[in-house]
């Protein structure tokens, strides 16, 4: 196992068997995400962009009470009360939120108790969600007379599409994980005592894939939830092209001719 030095002991990270693991960890406010938590996760999401032992991240909330449960309001006052502190703080959470974007590799959030406000970004962030049975879901921007910017609100539409996103911003409800589910929010929904072991066999599964079969999928996924004209085909096409000239394209063949697993390496 492989640890990760952190700036702060609010957000854990380690590698162990291709698996990158990111914690949000202060379990006494429900893994409310402060500010050095959020100025940890770029650093964090850099070192496992580009490590050849990271195959795919699962993302966690530590204790069992919750995912994310939004921002850390109790240090607003101190750390976001002037325009020049709500400008740091707001580039902090930007670059947050974009290096989660940004990571080719897959992204899993593993969901116990609550995600709500900033805990649904983050888990928004993800390209699988594996949530327990206990888990709560919501956006309360509407019971806070908070403004949602239209690319959060694009991207949650995405995957429940406009109806179910109206309900979800309109009332400011929260959700059930059943209710996450039947909505698309989720992917899968487990009992609470199997949540890791069925997020730890996913990414797994996808951890012993061609990774860079993989990549060019979920780049290819991703252009096509944007608008068609922003859409960099060429780059997919070149993804896959890649495929095609890879090592690894050799080896699957191999392994399937052979009738054992192949080995992956990445190139």
């Amino acid at each position: 196992m492989r640890q990760l030095e952190v700036r702060t002991e609010k957000m854990l990270a380690h590698v162990e068997d291709g698996v990158g693991w990111i914690t949000f960890n202060q379990p006494e406010k429900r893994n409310a995400v402060s500010l050095d938590m959020w100025q940890a996760i770029p650093e964090i999401i850099s070192d496992f962009a580009s490590a050849d032992d990271v195959r795919v991240v699962v993302m966690k909330g530590a204790g069992d009470k919750a995912f994310v449960s939004g921002a850390d309001i109790s240090e607003f006052e101190e750390l976001r009360n002037t325009p020049e502190q709500i400008e740091v703080y707001d580039a902090a959470t930007s670059a947050s939120n974009a290096a989660l974007r940004s990571l080719e590799k897959p992204l899993i959030a593993m969901i116990r108790g609550f995600c709500v406000g900033g805990g649904m970004s983050i888990a928004l962030a993800a390209d699988l969600r594996i949530s327990s049975d206990d888990a709560q879901f919501g956006v309360p921007a509407a019971k806070l007379g908070v403004g949602y910017g239209y690319s959060g609100i694009k991207e949650l539409m995405n995957l429940v599409g406009p109806s179910y996103a109206k309900e979800i911003f309109f009332t400011g409800q929260r959700f059930s994980a059943a209710d996450a589910e039947k909505m698309g929010l989720v992917n899968r929904v487990v009992p609470v005592e199997e949540l890791e072991s069925t997020a730890v066999a996913y990414a797994r599964t996808i951890a012993d894939n061609a990774p860079l079969t993989v990549r060019a999928a979920k780049a290819a996924i991703n252009e096509g939830t944007k608008n068609p004209d922003e859409r960099d085909l060429d780059r997919i096409a070149k993804m896959v092209e890649a495929c095609f000239n890879s090592d690894d394209y050799k080896e699957g063949r191999r392994a399937f001719m052979e009738k054992r697993k192949p080995q992956f390496q990445g190139r």
